[in-house]
């Protein structure tokens, strides 16, 4: 705590490279143990939320409040919501099916998820976005290993 504040700068690279891909920021620093578990972790959670809520639980235009959330994931999200829109959506996986609202009818696929387990998996989805925000934030401040500079007199 005694060090000065601008003495550490700030890691933008990286930062960005592990908002694109969950632990490749901490892996560019030279942590690839914290990197792999990073990725292990973040992707795991994100896979297991797909997996319990089908792919329709990352939409960023039914979900837009969801997918700020989600979005952390970087690549994972707009992957996800890409493959939601273009097979979903457009009807070219499963077919589209007619579903009654309050002001008429919309089509929606007939592998469009709903109830709990949809709700259990934006959440699983949303919460990998919110954990890989935490590891961005993380590597922001963390020097690079390689540039570290030995500060031990060699006798």
């Amino acid at each position: 705590m005694t060090e000065d504040f601008q003495d550490k700068p700030f890691n933008i690279g990286a930062a960005i490279l592990g908002w694109v891909l969950p632990g490749l920021g901490h892996m560019k620093v030279g942590e690839m143990a914290r990197g792999r578990l990073i990725l292990l972790g973040v992707g795991g959670l994100f896979l297991l939320g797909v997996l319990v809520g089908g792919l329709d639980c990352v939409d960023r235009r039914e979900d837009a409040m969801w997918f700020i959330a989600q979005g952390g994931t970087g690549a994972f999200a707009f992957a996800t919501d890409f493959l939601n829109t273009n097979l979903l959506k457009s009807g070219s996986f499963g077919e589209l099916i007619p579903l009654a609202v309050q002001n008429g009818t919309v089509m929606v696929s007939s592998f469009k998820s709903a109830g709990p387990a949809n709700e259990v998996g934006t959440l699983m989805c949303g919460l990998a976005g919110m954990m890989n925000v935490i590891a961005v934030l993380d590597v922001l401040q963390r020097p690079s290993r390689g540039v570290q500079k030995d500060t031990q007199a060699n006798p």
